[in-house]
């Protein structure tokens, strides 16, 4: 019979169990941990430790971008540092499974946690980059793609011309 230190404890009986059993073996509720009992401090039990809660609210907002995943971990061992809490994931179009750690990868962190992320990596807002008042492509990149457009019409309407009068 297991002594009233153990690690586990039932919510409901209050009886205690042995550290490998998962539920009551009088009424099947789920087992608690005692409230003295400390537990083994794990990797990821540290890691949380270090989020800070006012970092962890609202949806996910890409924040930065990296080449592969040794960069996307570094940059979130950066964030993590500061309590900011973040998640990697593949950049769209770079499921490759035979290089696994290979292609882009887009870290996201909780919206509370932007302005924070963005200033602890020295990235722009992308309000920030762009002009006040322009609103798409630079001029040149309109111009190229309105010659490209008269460019194409002409040789459509000059095949047209030839199929019908040649």
């Amino acid at each position: 019979m297991p002594t009233e230190l153990s690690a586990l404890v039932c919510p409901a009986c209050a009886t205690g169990h042995e550290p490998g059993e998962r539920f009551c073996g009088r009424c099947g509720t789920p087992l608690v941990h005692a409230a003295g009992a400390t537990l083994p401090a794990s990797e990821a039990r540290e890691r949380a430790r270090k989020i800070r809660p006012q970092y962890a609210e609202g949806g996910l907002v890409r924040v930065a971008a990296a080449r592969n995943q040794a960069e996307a971990e570094l940059v979130q061992g950066m964030l993590l540092e500061e309590g900011v809490p973040s998640l990697m994931r593949r950049s769209g179009g770079f499921d490759v499974p035979d290089f696994l750690a290979a292609g882009p990868r887009d870290i996201l962190v909780p919206a509370s946690a932007v302005a924070a992320a963005r200033d602890i990596l020295q990235v722009p807002s992308p309000d920030a980059s762009r002009p006040l008042g322009d609103s798409g492509p630079p001029a040149w990149v309109r111009a190229l793609a309105a010659a490209l457009a008269v460019l194409i019409l002409a040789l459509v309407a000059a095949g047209l011309y030839a199929a019908v009068f040649g």
